[in-house]
């Protein structure tokens, strides 16, 4: 898998149920570069990278290369400290319709929903 997020996280398992939808499990490496900035003393897992991830995890999945068309419902619920919860788990609802692939995310540790989103992509043709 080529990703921008260099040593950024893990994709340590994932499953795929009946109707096409992902479970992925990845773990957070605490000690990239991105949580020195991202905030001296108090990391955060800045909600662009998690973006990325899900784009990054939709490729892996479908075996495309995409672009993002438009991202809707974006919504962050809890802070992503890497320290204190580097495990998540992303449900990934993929829909692919020609050239457009849908995904509604849910971003989770532990009980809490860290992050909910809904995007379209289209596939990049080589």
């Amino acid at each position: 898998m080529q990703t921008i997020l260099t040593d950024f996280y893990t994709l340590t398992s994932y499953e795929k149920a009946e109707n096409g939808s992902f479970t992925a499990h990845i773990h957070l490496n605490k000690d990239h570069d991105i949580f020195k900035g991202h905030f001296p003393g108090n990391p955060v897992t800045p909600g662009v990278c998690m973006m990325q991830i899900i784009k990054e995890l939709t490729e892996e999945f479908t075996g495309s290369k995409l672009f993002l068309k438009t991202a809707s419902n974006v919504k962050f619920m809890a802070i992503i400290n890497p320290f204190e919860t580097p495990d998540l788990k992303l449900q990934l609802d993929i829909t692919e319709d020609g050239e457009d692939v849908k995904v509604k995310n849910s971003t989770s540790f532990g009980e809490t929903i860290a992050l909910k989103l809904s995007v379209s992509y289209k596939k990049i043709m080589s």
